[in-house]
């Protein structure tokens, strides 16, 4: 028997453009407190890809509104990606408190496009009064785009791929929509994807983000949430392997400073595979404050829970302790000169100085394939030994440590590099080697890309992986992996200034890099006030 009904309803902007939303409830009752998710991706879909039907929520006592936004799906207009949501978020709001299936509370819900949704509202607008942004950032450059100052190259083609025959779909053009869909499937986007989005939508957010260069920061928008937002009730969902977790950290620590007491949760997940007890975990969040009775205080305090990766377990931990260095933990790179080709030459060394100079050459034609971590098409913990093998990749090991060794926060190697030619990458991975050394798990990657005439230049630069939480046992080791290309995760480097990074083409020219590994440091700095972004160059 059906415990839950659903009918479609419009909101008339104040331009006159018809935003088509579908509300769920209970059958009996009412009025409820509203769960909002504004997406691009189809209403009918309601993000269930990463949350339970509209109908689950609806029968545990919530009006459910899941709305396509402007230009997408059954709604009227043109879609203009985040700069549109602001004020038909605000209008939105104020729509949705006014229905008479709403009893005037209001929570918002979703992740990635649908968080940021979340977060953007005309001034004045009043907050809703609780949020739940998962896995979304409000940095264009930084949180959805580059990372070391490199494209996310298959992730942002295949995204704005989706959009872009999103917008065929619309057009009627079922050939380009075909063209779309076949590109990704054999994975010709992988070369094609530049050249199909400026065809196909050219104004689209993905095209425009992977025209523009990657250290120009002028270029690039940073969203700003309204404080009187940022304050209210929030509960933070973040995933190890998700390429938005510096933007849920991010959004943590611009709450706390706006007088939040936000909820963050960083679990064993990727963008699209989510933990189990998630969406309890949310339902738990938004009874307490949509259905609660009024309290003096109503947020949860202190409640930050961290997934250890190797233990499989959650940590519960304090404010303080997020901002803490992992005590004594400093090592440095040492190598004879052949770290590329003899994984027992390169050595990680806890408090020592560094020493040696090694050279790695990054071949265009077999470039160091990527695999697993936060930024590929198969995200997650792998076993990399065979990476580590070939002779285009340098390995820095500890020897075994003799008790467990407790990781926790994001992981910056710091070394002096340059190259022979005007553009290099570093590619770095993170990785326990077991106590036998047959197999290499990979825990956390980062990437650096240099430039124009520093990069013939020597310099120190700062690599910042992903963040983590996890304890090396007793007999194992750590390991450091650098390279110089991590294909197709970020685009290949050309090795010249004005050429644009992408594919694998003709015009890519073989890189050697020098490391000198004479004041090398690599440590774990604290998950919060140490994303550093500002301090990779």
């Amino acid at each position: 028997m059906e415990s839950t009904c659903q009918k479609d309803a419009n909101l008339t902007l104040n331009d006159g453009v018809k935003l088509g939303s579908r509300l769920w409830m209970p059958m009996q009752g009412g009025p409820w407190p509203a769960l909002l998710m504004r997406q691009p991706y189809s209403l009918e879909i309601a993000s269930t890809v990463t949350y339970l039907h509209p109908s689950w929520w609806a029968n545990h006592g919530y009006l459910v509104i899941i709305q396509d936004v402007r230009g997408q799906g059954v709604s009227e207009g043109t879609f203009n990606g985040f700069n549109q949501e602001a004020s038909d978020t605000s209008q939105t709001h104020e729509w949705v408190r006014s229905l008479p299936e709403c009893n005037g509370k209001l929570g918002t819900y979703g992740f990635s496009y649908q968080g940021l949704t979340q977060l953007l509202a005309e001034e004045g607008t009043p907050p809703p009064d609780c949020l739940a942004p998962a896995m979304t950032g409000l940095n264009e450059k930084e949180h959805w785009s580059c990372e070391g100052e490199a494209h996310w190259w298959n992730l942002g083609l295949a995204w704005g791929l989706q959009l872009a025959a999103l917008k065929t779909k619309r057009d009627g053009n079922w050939r380009a929509w075909e063209e779309l869909r076949r590109s990704l499937e054999n994975e010709s986007y992988l070369w094609d994807g530049l050249s199909l989005l400026k065809k196909y939508d050219p104004e689209g957010m993905s095209f425009r983000w992977l025209d523009s260069s990657e250290d120009n920061h002028h270029a690039w928008k940073i969203h700003k949430p309204l404080e009187t937002w940022l304050s209210k009730p929030m509960l933070l969902i973040g995933g190890w392997w998700d390429p938005h977790l510096k933007g849920i950290i991010d959004l943590f620590q611009k709450s706390i400073n706006s007088g939040g007491q936000p909820e963050l949760h960083i679990g064993p997940a990727s963008h699209l595979n989510w933990w189990e007890g998630s969406q309890q975990l949310q339902l738990n969040f938004f009874d307490k404050h949509l259905k609660s009775p009024k309290q003096k205080e109503s947020r949860n305090v202190g409640i930050y829970r961290l997934w250890n990766i190797t233990n499989s377990c959650w940590q519960n931990e304090k404010l303080e302790e997020l901002s803490k260095n992992s005590k004594d933990l400093s090592w440095s790179l040492s190598s004879q000169g052949m770290a590329c080709l003899d994984t027992k030459d390169g050595i990680l060394e806890l408090n020592s100085n560094g020493k040696g100079i090694i050279y790695i050459v990054h071949d265009p034609w077999r470039p160091v394939p990527s695999k697993g971590g936060h930024l590929t098409t198969n995200p997650g913990i792998v076993d990399r030994r065979a990476i580590d093998l070939r002779g285009d990749v340098a390995t820095f090991t500890t020897k075994k440590f003799k008790k467990t060794i407790h990781l926790k926060g994001v992981p910056v190697l710091q070394v002096t590099a340059n190259a022979d030619k005007k553009s290099f990458d570093i590619c770095v991975s993170l990785s326990i080697v077991n106590s036998d050394q047959t197999q290499v798990k990979q825990l956390s990657t980062g990437v650096l890309r240099i430039r124009g005439d520093k990069a013939v230049k020597s310099n120190q630069y700062k690599i910042f992986l992903q963040p983590l939480v996890a304890d090396i046992e007793k007999n194992n080791r750590l390991r450091l992996s650098i390279s110089g290309s991590s294909w197709p995760a970020i685009g290949i480097n050309p090795g010249q200034d004005q050429e644009p990074c992408g594919a694998p083409g003709a015009n890519c020219l073989v890189v050697t890099l020098t490391l000198n590994l004479s004041g090398s440091n690599f440590q774990i700095i604290p998950l919060i006030n140490s994303l550093g972004f500002q301090d990779s160059l």
